[in-house]
């Protein structure tokens, strides 16, 4: 799948969400309305390292990643308990590796918070994760 599938399944799957694009990364937020002055953050596609964040290597050509916070007791069904929160620049201490594609695991950096992430997804691991970014959406 490419990035801008992705970004269009889940704007047209739910209401409200508002997505906002700068620095080889989209975020989407659900602001129904635009009552805030950004929304709640809650997916984001990143095509591009940054300055803290270079552990799945999104400097490969074609590759990028996609994010999102589920429920801590579907993280912790997949994942076991939840990392301590890393230094910054560092990732969370975990035996995964974070450059491998179609795979959903926790984030490099955020999933202390129960963040997830998945490399250059498939459609076919796009629609079986979409029940989590489902969950994302109603947190």
């Amino acid at each position: 799948m490419h990035p801008e599938s992705i970004i269009e399944k889940i704007v047209s799957s739910f209401e409200g969400i508002v997505p906002k694009s700068s620095w080889g990364e989209t975020s989407l937020f659900y602001n129904p309305g635009k009552a805030l002055p950004n929304g709640v953050y809650f997916c984001t596609i990143k095509e591009k390292d940054g300055d803290n964040d270079k552990s799945s290597k999104l400097d490969r050509a074609g590759v990028y990643r996609l994010s999102f916070g589920i429920s801590r007791n579907s993280y912790e069904r997949l994942f076991g308990d939840k990392p301590k929160r890393p230094a910054k620049g560092c990732t969370v201490n975990a035996e995964h590796d974070f450059t491998v594609e179609n795979k959903l695991i926790m984030h490099p950096i955020y999933g202390w918070m129960s963040w997830v992430q998945i490399l250059n997804p498939t459609e076919s691991m796009f629609t079986e994760v979409f029940p989590l970014i489902t969950e994302a959406h109603s947190i």
